[in-house]
């Protein structure tokens, strides 16, 4: 399903559509003029609300209206935003998603949008459109590939209505940022959702090259036998017991070509299904592995968003792709197998694969000449169990890098919390 937004400036309270969304600062319900003018047009109808707590500007507070022709929206959604001081864009973010998923719940075709009442102390218009563009693809995403019959109630247009400062160019630049950023993410979802017999690390490649065609980023495959020319033994004894061909996918986006100093490495684990190997995961262990490519979902979406921003940054994003199988061939406990860079490592468990094809990947982009390398991957359960689900753990060897890729995370509010790296870990293995 995809969705029409555009745009527009005008009044909002005239543009034709089928639910409006409208932004509520906590305390300031007497005093949010596109309230007022509601509630006149409602004979002061809204005023029971107010007073009785059901309309209010509470964080995350959804009250859905129906206008019976008051105003030209159908419907109304009365979004609390909370304290103007503290609104952020990543929860304006949640804030649109929960909205327009409740507007898609009442059956609604088109959505506008009064971006003007959703501008904070610290968000600006720009914020605003951009957020809301976003949102129009992460919050209402939906995986339904495989679905026999798929929902029937869905957006078809988002209006964003500008009634205040604001060039259409520049607002039109802030729609595209968010719709780029939103459906990169999706696409990353995608591929993560994807069932593993149709998410084979050949599937994975052949979308990596669709990011290609479709952007200004280059792509290379690497196959079997050029892994082996690389000397890439880890990657290929985890793709030992598999039927399905391992791949080396690297995308490349050039942004800054004379600054080859420049540059930046990601890097996202790419397999596409984890039996554990012969040391077998559990049937409840291994029921959600079709995930354990999610690093290399992520890479080849961020790889689709930084080749349609175009920022002054080269990047190299590397996915190294296979299954982890228990098949004749498969490597075994005890086995050695050497690294790109020559470093022999003894496999004490099959089901530790993500070290392995992750070490290969940043010998690869060492061998590049990079040294910012950021690596994505469902690494260790351990992870969750110590942080839950609620942020990225993080091991960085380089404080000022880790804390500007932390930084960025809060930026969009994807939290991460730097774990310890102390020697005397080292030593215990």
């Amino acid at each position: 399903m995809t969705i029409d937004v555009r745009v527009s400036f005008g009044d909002s309270l005239r543009t034709a559509s089928d639910c409006l969304l409208i932004g509520v600062f906590d305390g300031e319900e007497g005093q949010n003029e596109l309230l007022q003018d509601c509630n006149e047009s409602f004979n002061g109808g809204l005023d029971s609300i107010i007073k009785a707590g059901e309309l209010s500007g509470n964080t995350s507070s959804l009250t859905l209206v129906h206008t019976f022709g008051r105003v030209t929206p159908d419907r109304l959604i009365f979004c609390g935003l909370g304290d103007k001081e503290l609104i952020s864009p990543s929860l304006l973010r949640d804030i649109f998603s929960s909205a327009l998923r409740r507007a898609r719940g009442a059956c609604s075709g088109s959505v506008s949008i009064a971006t003007d009442s959703f501008i904070g102390s610290h968000i600006t218009q720009y914020e605003v459109v951009e957020c809301a563009a976003e949102s129009s693809q992460t919050g209402l995403y939906r995986y339904e590939r495989f679905k026999s019959v798929p929902s029937t109630k869905n957006i078809d247009l988002l209006d964003l209505v500008v009634n205040g400062s604001g060039t259409v160019k520049n607002m039109n630049d802030a729609m595209s940022r968010g719709m780029s950023i939103g459906s990169s993410v999706n696409i990353a979802r995608d591929l993560a959702n994807a069932p593993p017999n149709f998410m084979t690390p050949t599937e994975l490649s052949n979308a990596a090259s669709g990011v290609a065609r479709e952007t200004a980023a280059n792509i290379e495959i690497l196959e079997r036998e050029e892994m082996a020319k690389f000397g890439m033994g880890a990657l290929i004894g985890v793709a030992q017991g598999s039927i399905e061909a391992p791949k080396f996918i690297v995308l490349r986006y050039e942004g800054d070509q004379n600054n080859p100093d420049n540059s930046i490495a990601l890097l996202g684990k790419g397999i596409t299904f984890d039996s554990g190997g012969l040391d077998l995961k559990s049937a409840s262990g291994m029921r959600t592995m079709k995930g354990d490519m999610a690093g290399g979902a992520a890479v080849i979406g961020a790889m689709k968003a930084i080749s349609e921003l175009r920022p002054t940054l080269n990047v190299v994003g590397i996915v190294p792709a296979t299954e982890n199988m228990p098949g004749g061939g498969a490597q075994r406990p005890g086995d050695v197998v050497s690294t790109m860079d020559g470093t022999t490592l003894e496999i004490d468990n099959t089901d530790a694969e993500g070290r392995l094809v992750l070490a290969d990947a940043v010998c690869y982009a060492r061998s590049l000449g990079i040294t910012k390398i950021v690596d994505v991957a469902t690494l260790t359960g351990a992870v969750r169990a110590a942080l839950g689900q609620q942020c990225i753990g993080a091991f960085g060897n380089d404080s000022s890098f880790t804390e500007k890729v932390i930084a960025a995370g809060s930026e969009v509010g994807e939290r991460i919390w730097e774990l310890p790296t102390y020697d005397e870990y080292a030593n215990q293995y």
